[in-house]
C-alpha cells in the first residue's frame, strides 16, 4: 500500500545539497532519478555517474531512471546499468531485468500504444508544416508512446516561445477522443496520448514491487527520493517531500509551481554523483 498523499512541492527554492542530514540521506531506499542532464551532461553519460550508480547499488540504494527516453534506450539501460529497472517515455512502461528473465509492463496494450502513436503523428506532421525547422528526434522509430519533437539535441535550441506555442497547439489535438498531452524535457518536446505521468507510473511501478515481495506494510514516502533538472520532472517535485534538483536546473527554477527541495553544486551526471556519495557516506554512518 502507497500513501500517495500530494505533498504539494516546495514553492520556496531549494536549498544547498549541504543542507541535507545524514539522517535524510541515509533513510532513502529508492532514488528514481531522471536521465537527460541529470544522469548525462553535454550529451555524454559522465564516467562519474556510473560509478555513482554501481556504489548506490552496493550500498543497496534501488535506483530507477524515470526518462522521457525512447524504448530502444530504456532496454539498453535496464539489460546493463547497476538499476532496479527503468521508466520509459515519461511513464508509458517500465521495464526490468531479474532472476525471472526481462520484462516490459505497459500503462495500456503495446498494440494500442503504437496505434494511437501513428495516429497522433499523422496529425503532428500537418503541424509541423507550420514550423519547417523543427522535426522530430532521431531515435522516434524506436518509441512505443511517445512522439518526441527535437528541442535541442544536436541542434540549435529552440526559442521559449516558440516551444510554448507549439505546446498550447499540441495540447489542444485529441486522438480516438483521448486528450493529447506534451511536457518539456531538456532537450525534447515529449508528446503522447494516455493518462500517464512519471509520478502516476513511478506510483504503480512501486506498488508492483510491493505485490511482488509480498509487502504488507504502506510505503514510506520519505524513503523516496527523485533527481531531475527539467519541467517534466515537476510532477515527481510536487509528489515527494525528498527532491533534488542538479545545478543545471537553476536557469529555469521560476517557470516551476514545485520546486526541489534540494539542489546540488555541480551539473547534470556530476551533480548526480555528488548526490550518490552523500547518500553512500550516511549509509556508511549507519553501519558502523
Amino acid at each position: 500500500m502507497l500513501n500517495s498523499t500530494l505533498n504539494r512541492g516546495h514553492s520556496v527554492m531549494p536549498k544547498p545539497l549541504t543542507a541535507i542530514s545524514s539522517t535524510q540521506a541515509k533513510s532513502i531506499k529508492w532514488l528514481f532519478t531522471d536521465v537527460d542532464d541529470t544522469l548525462t551532461w553535454e550529451g555524454s553519460l559522465p564516467l562519474e555517474s556510473m560509478i555513482a550508480l554501481n556504489k548506490l547499488s552496493a550500498a543497496g540504494v534501488r535506483v530507477v531512471p524515470v526518462t522521457g527516453a525512447c524504448a530502444g534506450w530504456c532496454d539498453q539501460i535496464a539489460k546493463l546499468w547497476p538499476v532496479h529497472g527503468v521508466i520509459g517515455e515519461n511513464g508509458a512502461f517500465w521495464m526490468q531485468k531479474n532472476s525471472d528473465g526481462f520484462s516490459t509492463q505497459a500503462t495500456i496494450a503495446l498494440d494500442t500504444m503504437k496505434l494511437q502513436q501513428e495516429k497522433l503523428i499523422e496529425q503532428l506532421n500537418i503541424l509541423l508544416l507550420e514550423y519547417p525547422d523543427i522535426g522530430f528526434a532521431n531515435d522516434q522509430p524506436f518509441r512505443y508512446c511517445d512522439v518526441a519533437i527535437n528541442l535541442s539535441q544536436d541542434r540549435e535550441p529552440i526559442s521559449d516561445n516558440i516551444c510554448r506555442d507549439l505546446i498550447a497547439k499540441i495540447t489542444k489535438l485529441t486522438v480516438d477522443g483521448h486528450p493529447v498531452n506534451a511536457t518539456e524535457s531538456s532537450i525534447h518536446l515529449n508528446v503522447w496520448v494516455g493518462s500517464h505521468s512519471k509520478r502516476l507510473t513511478t506510483e504503480a511501478y512501486l506498488l508492483h514491487d510491493a505485490l511482488v515481495n509480498k509487502i504488507d506494510a504502506p510505503i514510506n514516502l520519505n524513503e523516496i527520493a527523485y533527481i531531475g533538472d527539467s519541467l517534466n520532472d515537476e510532477s515527481m517535485f510536487a509528489w515527494l517531500p525528498m527532491t533534488f534538483g542538479v545545478r543545471n536546473i537553476e536557469p529555469i527554477l521560476s517557470r516551476f509551481k514545485a520546486k526541489p527541495a534540494y539542489i546540488t553544486n555541480k551539473n547534470g551526471g556530476y551533480g548526480f554523483a555528488e548526490l550518490a556519495e552523500v547518500i553512500v557516506e550516511a549509509k556508511k554512518s549507519l553501519a558502523a
